[in-house]
């Protein structure tokens, strides 16, 4: 609680200290939409960098990745091992006038944890959030959890008399494109408030004049117009001709040219991401492929052969153009379980990769289709190719489909996908965010985005424990264990962590955060 405070007086001493001008508007571009305004729907980047100027969650992360007081004021374990306390902002209101209380922190945690939710993966530790008086809650873990804050950042809170009006108590069921009022319609705490919305097109917010933060951050942007403009060389050529203020996604391929440009200012910075190849190693045959009445993918071997045949130095030469770290784990230097052992890539060997391939039963290949999104990582459809390349080295013919974000990711979320590529942030900056959503066995709460249909009762019960123990150095232990099974098994192939490029008028200064969230509320625009 008290590193949060110190936190929160230091980033607000720094933008203060900028010297915020009058608040201006800003036009901002990127090349993907958030996919819903459902807060409690989508876990997915650009979802979040939206929803985060609307709603709010109890605790937010800065450009730095340090917990911030937002609509809870303090945090700590009680007397009961197994119970946080959290004491709640008086004089909050959400957009509609309504006030923010604990009636609306219990309804959001249990709205987040309906089967609909892509959130509820998160919150696998919550037994109950109980409403002890108007301005605070407790929150019951089903063992012991020492980080439970660090797992609340991205579940925000709704208002309990609005959503019962709108009869979207239920969250939206996104897999089978059931709306709800919610998706479209939007009452938050946030900053920002919803003017318009045009899917895929354009979203206009504009600054909530009852913000309990005025005063307390700059607020330095009054309007906010969220435009999706998917084209690099658009989205680029909008910025350098003025029709846009900022773009988030910096096409790698014009960093150079960017930085040259008069008037216009780049930030830079590791993202906590990591991008990889995921596969089906459970079904006992595939769809998609050539091979009839087998998977070759359920082979170790051939994963280890698609493994040691990419080369990532290639890819980060060529494709990201510098802008990529390569690695052989699916989490970053920033994620409590990082091993620079585990995370060290491969070896590129094609001639050993074709033994392997050989030994499985497989020395001519084989061909299956390959799903990439298009609009979602930086280069990812590019990437793809170039893996698309790499794979045909040892006669995998990967038939590459790349589209949009919101064709791809259903796929992955239903298991209807065999061969895939993946991003994945870790907002928590912990193994177990991962192993939740992507190790797990899918079941529950668990395992929503595991298409890869791995399942290994003696991983889900280590993985299970992890949210109850309470000794951090047998925690750790746990999850090195948990990672050495995994990346033994060659369950996903890592390929790079993503490392981003922010460009902007020079009046602004938006730095990028390890999350790739912008919290407008925080920018001060320069005279």
């Amino acid at each position: 609680m008290r590193s949060g405070m110190k936190a929160a007086t230091a980033l607000l001493s720094l933008v203060l200290a900028a010297g915020a001008a009058d608040a201006r508007p800003i036009k901002w571009a990127r090349a993907g939409d958030a996919l819903t305004l459902d807060p409690h729907s989508q876990n997915e980047g650009p979802t979040h960098n939206l929803l985060q100027q609307i709603y709010e969650p109890l605790i937010i992360r800065d450009h730095r990745g340090r917990l911030l007081p937002t609509l809870a004021t303090s945090w700590k374990i009680t007397r009961d091992p197994n119970v946080w306390e959290f004491k709640l902002r008086q004089g909050v209101t959400f957009h509609n006038g309504n006030p923010f209380t604990a009636d609306d922190v219990v309804f959001s945690f249990e709205r987040a944890l309906q089967p609909t939710s892509d959130m509820k993966g998160i919150l696998t530790s919550i037994d109950k959030v109980i409403r002890i008086d108007d301005h605070t809650v407790h929150i019951r873990t089903k063992g012991p959890n020492p980080i439970l804050p660090d797992y609340l950042t991205t579940v925000y809170m709704m208002d309990k008399e609005w959503s019962e009006a709108n009869n979207t108590v239920t969250v939206e069921d996104y897999k089978a494109k059931k709306d709800n009022y919610a998706v479209r319609h939007s009452n938050g705490t946030g900053p920002y408030m919803l003017v318009s919305r045009e899917q895929d097109v354009r979203t206009v917010l504009r600054l909530y004049d009852k913000y309990w933060g005025k005063g307390q951050v700059p607020l330095g942007i009054e309007e906010i117009t969220y435009t999706v403009i998917k084209a690099d060389a658009t989205r680029v050529a909008a910025l350098v001709s003025g029709d846009v203020d900022f773009v988030q996604d910096v096409p790698v391929q014009d960093i150079a040219q960017l930085e040259k440009t008069s008037g216009l200012r780049l930030t830079q910075g590791p993202e906590n991401r990591s991008i990889f190849l995921g596969m089906d190693v459970g079904s006992a045959d595939l769809k998609t492929d050539s091979i009839e009445g087998k998977n070759p993918l359920a082979d170790k071997r051939v994963r280890q052969a698609i493994n040691m045949v990419i080369d990532r130095a290639a890819i980060r030469r060529a494709v990201m153009r510098n802008q990529s770290a390569p690695s052989g784990m699916v989490i970053g230097p920033l994620v409590n379980g990082y091993s620079k052992e585990l995370g060290a890539p491969p070896a590129l060997s094609v001639d050993k990769a074709k033994s392997l391939m050989a030994a499985a039963g497989y020395p001519s290949g084989f061909s299956i289709t390959f799903h990439c999104p298009n609009d979602r990582y930086v280069a990812d459809e590019a990437i793809c190719q170039a893996v698309t390349s790499m794979l045909a080295r040892i006669g995998i013919k990967a038939n590459l489909v790349a589209q949009s974000k919101a064709k791809h990711f259903p796929l992955i979320q239903k298991a209807e996908t065999e061969f895939f590529l993946l991003g994945w942030g870790v907002p928590t900056y912990d193994s177990d965010y991962v192993f939740n959503f992507l190790h797990h066995t899918r079941a529950g709460r668990f395992g929503s985005w595991n298409a890869t249909r791995y399942s290994n009762a003696e991983v889900d019960r280590m993985i299970e424990s992890l949210s109850s123990e309470i000794d951090i150095a047998k925690r750790n232990a746990t999850i090195a264990r948990i990672w050495k099974v995994v990346q033994d098994e060659t369950i996903y192939v890592a390929l790079h962590d993503q490392l981003l490029v922010h460009a902007m008028k020079r009046d602004l200064d938006i730095p990028v955060s390890p999350d790739n969230v912008v919290h407008m509320k925080f920018i001060a625009p320069k005279k």
